[in-house]
């Protein structure tokens, strides 16, 4: 017997070992791999009229810089294939394709990866507990991200991403912003939330959320490369803009629509449910 339990102990010493990572929370991990589409329910990029920040919690700052936006940049040979900050990936039309990488010896997940597209950079969501870059290293559009699960849900944190656009009709985001995302995984469907904060241009942190599903098909992991060609902008007009009070667009929600002024250009108090008592009641 006390022979059998000495042999026994290295063996329980080596499981344990092997096993360091598995918590209560690592037996709890949900298996997020393979092909998800959007359900196509949701209205994550606006109208699509040149001014429109709904729900977007500008500061000044932040309001300034987007009515100065002109959407004729996209059309410039050198911004054409500037890609999209990491954010696109619930504000995009496209679907996600997320696989893992296993750390060879213990099998555990040592990153996540979420394909990328023409417009989208691949992002990795790095699980083995790696620190985050000194805050001078270099920004790219996916940023630097890294994860932990909070029961079945996979917490991931992004920095060092460069500044871009939250919409594409110019709200923007500084390189100084943090994005936190939520995936959880219930059934045959996929929540995303994501959390932008950043110091210059939103008063708040923003939220914006899609919901996915399985997908009988493989969505690729990579896009097209992006090809330039000119696309009417005179290279030598300079970059298109709009001076201060001089965008003649932001009014034309409201005339269409009749939305508040204040709710168009983002500002923080009507993201609230509190400001439908400042509306006017609805016409009969």
């Amino acid at each position: 017997m006390l022979r059998q339990v000495v042999v026994a102990r290295p063996l329980i010493l080596l499981v344990l070992a092997l096993c360091g990572p598995c918590t209560p929370d690592a037996f709890a991990q949900m298996e997020l791999a393979g092909s998800w589409v959007g359900r196509g329910n949701e209205l994550t990029t606006g109208t699509g009229l040149p001014v429109d920040f709904t729900g977007i919690p500008l500061n000044e700052e932040g309001r300034l810089r987007a009515l100065t936006y002109n959407e004729s940049q996209l059309g410039m040979i050198e911004r054409q294939c500037q890609g999209w900050p990491a954010s696109y990936l619930v504000m995009g039309p496209f679907g996600l394709r997320i696989w893992s990488d296993l750390e060879p010896v213990r099998g555990t997940v040592r990153s996540w990866t979420i394909g990328a597209w023409e417009d989208k950079p691949i992002m990795t969501i790095w699980m083995d507990g790696r620190p985050h870059p000194s805050e001078y290293d270099m920004h790219t559009r996916s940023g630097f991200t890294t994860g932990r699960w909070e029961g079945t849900t996979l917490v991931a944190r992004t920095t060092h991403m460069k500044e871009g656009l939250l919409r594409r009709v110019g709200a923007p985001v500084s390189d100084r912003a943090t994005m936190t995302t939520r995936f959880t995984r219930h059934g045959d469907f996929l929540a995303v939330l994501v959390i932008i904060e950043d110091p210059d241009y939103l008063a708040e942190p923003w939220l914006v959320s899609k919901t996915f599903q399985v997908s009988p098909t493989t969505v690729p992991a990579i896009g097209p490369p992006c090809i330039t060609t000119f696309e009417g902008v005179d290279p030598d007009a300079g970059v298109p803009h709009y001076l201060p009070e001089k965008n003649p667009f932001v009014d034309e929600l409201t005339k269409r629509f009749g939305v508040p002024r204040d709710a168009i250009v983002g500002m923080p108090e009507t993201i609230y449910p509190e400001y439908r008592k400042k509306l006017a009641p609805a016409r009969p």
